[in-house]
């Protein structure tokens, strides 16, 4: 499969609209506390720690009774905030573009673990450090994509890839999804029900 970026059709956006307040009613105002709480964390001290982290592993309810989480915990917290500062620094680089920014923040936390493979915990710790400019990764969100007629491979560099679909989809936007951010559009494509005219 070759990436590419895309734009859609207003039925898509209609699609995209819809699911993004599906998830308002569906998952409450509540929801985003705990990443908001470490987004506003994250601009005092310019860096994640582990307990945030942790609390954005609930967030996005993955399980920690793994041996790359016991290797986190292992792992002093003056390294993880050196990792996740240099993170922050890449993704709030308004020179860069977006998916640049993106690629500079995720290649940041590649040395720690749990942060090897795999971009859904990667992505959120990015989102909570430039939470306007970055988005969440997840298989529903991929998905969704997809469903739209933008495919996103697997290879190395996706978050990166992913982030410029998002971007250039955004350049695209009818109103009222022209003010939304890319984490808007996250939440969009992981609630978005599957195109049943395509299927």
């Amino acid at each position: 499969m070759t990436d590419r970026t895309g734009t859609i059709g207003s039925d898509g956006w209609q699609r995209l609209i819809a699911a993004r307040a599906a998830y308002h009613r569906t998952a409450g105002i509540h929801y985003d506390e705990v990443l908001d709480q470490v987004a506003q964390r994250a601009v005092s001290e310019s860096s994640i720690g582990k307990a945030d982290i942790g609390a954005l592993l609930l967030f996005k309810r993955l399980r920690a009774d793994t041996p790359w989480a016991r290797a986190l915990m292992a792992t002093a917290d003056a390294d993880v905030r050196r990792a996740t500062a240099a993170a922050t620094a890449a993704v709030r680089d308004t020179t860069l573009s977006l998916s640049d920014a993106a690629r500079a923040g995720r290649a940041a936390l590649v040395p720690l673990p749990g942060f090897t493979r795999g971009d859904a915990l990667a992505s959120t710790v990015l989102t909570a450090a430039a939470p306007h400019r970055m988005a969440v990764y997840d298989r529903r969100a991929h998905a969704g994509l997809r469903s739209l007629g933008i495919p996103l491979s697997n290879a190395p560099g996706r978050y990166s890839r992913y982030i410029a679909a998002l971007d250039h989809l955004l350049t695209h936007a009818p109103s009222p999804a022209r003010a939304w951010t890319p984490r808007d559009l996250d939440i969009a494509l992981y609630y978005l029900p599957p195109d049943t005219a395509s299927t």
